[in-house]
């Protein structure tokens, strides 16, 4: 077999491959150009998509978030109550006093509009020398916003850091407390806890660099909310002719528990108007679950004190923040329905619905109700007068009991210190001179 070969002169095949080559690196150029300026102009569309999401999400985020400022006086060291009143929870509610660290304890009293200024401020004065302030927050919900209200807890606040500050200063310079006084001022002086108060903005604090962590005082924040601000849409109005805060305040529970349902271990629920606290009750909820709830019998002739049918006096509850929160949004539930029972829209009885929904075991499957053995302790005005005040934990005003005021008001204005401090007291001494 032959072969044919065919010579080309060596010129012509370089020529031929140089432009072949010439050719093919053109088209991969201008193709690569094309894809490349694509992909460039679709991730800069992209870009700036990200960036224009980005921006407004930051623009809502800023504009949910800001808070107006309030013109306050300028603060001082050592006297917290002069800070800014300020938004207490999300542009929501008053902030009187902010706590010196997070607590373990919420204190939820409501407050109604007919209750004396009188009622609210010993309430305040004993609730702040009881030292359940030492270990709880207080939070104070008013049907509507009233200045005399705010004005007297700034007041009885004032007078509070007052007492602290003397009794400390007094301590240290005595081997022992004044005899004739019953404010204990070391449970405001233990061992801080950690974290700060989740009530309104974090303040700096101003302290000499000579106070530690364990000489400062420790005590708990101070608010308010208002009706509207807990239940804007008022729940209750559609089936309820009147709706007064004793039954409103269970649509406002759920709200605010809910928001801080991670903050607080245990709850107290209490009316301004029925009782009185002169020592820490709570102390007994520590080894109990987050379930727990505890109730009071309500005294009276048709108290009854069977399982199956349990009077319950509605003035107070306390309890694991998780069963306080479930009773909350039962009673709600219920008021609406006795409410579309009933055929008078106002003959609807907080105590008497929460009487029911203690019978009712099935609703409260998840709450463990503990009714207590005796209803809470009404001392008659002779028996008080004779004994000292601090041998109670909580008690009710009572109907008969129009003097407790002035009697509870004359022991403490009996203390040579403490007189020093409250206002009502150096008025008192002053008209008896």
């Amino acid at each position: 077999m032959g072969f044919l070969l065919v010579f080309f002169p060596e010129d012509t095949i370089a020529a031929k491959t140089n432009l072949l080559s010439s050719s093919s690196s053109s088209s991969s150029s201008s193709l690569k150009r094309s894809t490349s300026n694509t992909i460039l102009s679709k991730a800069q569309s992209t870009l700036s998509i990200c960036l224009l999401l980005l921006f407004t999400t930051l623009l809502l985020f800023t504009l949910s978030t800001f808070q107006p400022s309030t013109p306050h006086k300028p603060s001082t060291p050592h006297n917290p109550s002069n800070d800014a009143v300020s938004p207490a929870l999300q542009r929501l509610g008053t902030l009187y006093r902010r706590g010196t660290r997070a607590m373990n304890h919420l204190l939820l009293c409501h407050v109604s509009q007919d209750t004396p200024l009188h009622h609210l401020r010993l309430f305040l004065r004993l609730l702040h020398r009881s030292g359940l302030t030492s270990k709880s927050d207080v939070v104070f919900i008013f049907p509507t916003s009233s200045p005399s209200f705010a004005s007297l807890l700034h007041e009885e606040n004032n007078s509070f850091l007052s007492l602290v500050a003397l009794h400390a200063q007094l301590n240290s310079t005595r081997r022992s407390p004044p005899s004739d006084s019953t404010f204990d001022v070391s449970r405001f002086h233990r061992s801080p806890g950690r974290g700060d108060s989740i009530w309104g903005r974090k303040i700096r604090s101003f302290c000499n660099s000579s106070e530690s962590e364990f000489t400062r005082p420790s005590y708990g924040s101070v608010l308010s909310f208002d009706a509207d601000e807990l239940d804007p849409e008022n729940s209750l109005a559609g089936f309820l002719d009147r709706v007064p805060l004793s039954l409103r305040r269970w649509a406002c529970y759920p709200m605010l528990l809910g928001r801080v349902r991670r903050n607080f271990k245990h709850v107290m629920l209490v009316d301004v108007d029925s009782v009185l606290i002169f020592n820490d009750p709570l102390g007994r909820f520590r080894n109990r679950s987050p379930d727990s709830v505890f109730v009071f019998p309500k005294r009276g002739r048709n108290s009854e004190r069977t399982q199956s049918r349990r009077v319950v006096n509605s003035a107070v509850l306390m309890g694991g923040a998780r069963g306080i929160r479930r009773v909350s949004q039962a009673m709600l539930v219920e008021i609406v329905r006795a409410a579309v029972q009933v055929k008078r829209k106002n003959s609807v009885s907080d105590s008497a619905i929460l009487s029911q929904l203690a019978s009712k075991e099935f609703v409260l499957k998840n709450v463990d109700l503990i009714v207590a053995s005796e209803p809470l302790p009404e001392p008659s005005p002779l028996a008080f007068d004779a004994t000292s005040f601090s041998d109670h934990l909580i008690i009710e005003r009572g109907v008969g009991n129009s003097d407790l005021n002035s009697i509870v008001n004359s022991q403490i204005c009996s203390s040579v210190i403490d007189s020093f401090v409250y206002r009502d007291c150096q008025q008192l001494e002053k008209l008896e001179k």
